[in-house]
């Protein structure tokens, strides 16, 4: 693992590519606090880029923490060629880009507290992550199983033909899955979008469509978990986050239901929270709490 840097100046942001093993490279953002009181890796939603974190990683940067922000391989900035090309599926997140993540912040950082906010799939990655013990604190957002069956209403009634028309369909036509031009979830490598079909097709998700071993993996996460859900998910069902978050047997597990209501919103949904205008009602009432606590 090597990553090419230079020191950043206070406030200011710095790109940069870290290699991950495999012959694998990812480009992050670092948001430097100085002397930060934690260290906090911001893992994003399938397909959304790292540039939509961008104002949320900047507050925790003006609370006194140092957030890292990054693409998943085959995605955004972490893209080399074409998509069809790249061989990457969901697990490799874990065990090449998440890992590598951690051990950079680690090295990097040695003194302080390392915490993860894994939005939806960045959530699921702690059950694929090798080193995620090495993890004081994590918080998932909207994250929940994927098992179509259990989605919010909105999402099931389109998840049929994701999952039994376009998605094979056009994985096989075009090599890759053209979310973006779909308005679903984003451009994706085949094999993230076949894997994550065979996921979303069994009703235990990863856990059960991997077998004992992934069931072994989030059964051994001993890093606590606060989880944030919101009842007006269209795509996470209350069921999708229970049982997502069931996975977790080896540790202590806070969930939280958030209804928009209660934090003075009308609306906040899969994709809402990392929108500026929540600042006050969600980042420093809701997710600073026990990421700097």
């Amino acid at each position: 693992m090597s990553a090419h840097t230079q020191m950043p100046q206070p406030g200011e942001r710095l790109e940069m590519r870290l290699e991950t093993g495999d012959n694998r490279h990812i480009t992050l953002r670092l948001f430097e606090a100085p002397h930060p009181r934690a260290v906090v890796i911001v893992a994003g939603a399938m397909g959304v880029g790292q540039h939509c974190y961008e104002k949320f990683a900047r507050f925790l940067q003006a609370n006194g923490a140092t957030a890292i922000t990054f693409d998943y391989f085959g995605t955004g900035a972490s893209l080399d060629g074409h998509l069809r090309d790249c061989p990457t599926d969901i697990i490799d997140w874990g065990r090449f880009d998440a890992h590598a993540l951690i051990e950079f912040a680690r090295a990097r950082y040695p003194d302080a507290d390392l915490r993860w906010v894994g939005h939806s799939v960045g959530g699921q990655l702690l059950g694929m992550t090798p080193n995620i013990n090495q993890l004081e604190r994590a918080v998932t957002v909207a994250c929940g199983s994927g098992y179509w069956r259990e989605n919010s209403p909105p999402t099931k009634r389109v998840a049929w033909l994701l999952w039994y028309g376009l998605g094979p369909a056009l994985v096989a036509t075009l090599g890759y899955f053209p979310g973006t031009r779909l308005n679903m979830v984003g451009d994706l490598p085949p094999n993230v979008m076949r894997q994550w079909r065979r996921w979303c097709l069994n009703p235990d998700y990863a856990v059960g469509a991997e077998g004992a071993a992934m069931a072994d993996q989030f059964a051994g996460v001993r890093v606590p978990i606060t989880g944030v859900a919101f009842t007006d998910d269209e795509m996470m069902s209350r069921r999708n986050v229970e049982s997502l978050h069931g996975f977790f047997r080896g540790t202590a597990v806070d969930l939280q239901h958030i209804a928009p209501q209660a934090v003075g919103e009308q609306r906040i949904g899969h994709l809402g929270w990392f929108r500026e205008r929540y600042r006050d009602a969600l980042w420093q009432g809701v997710l600073l709490p026990p990421l700097l606590g």
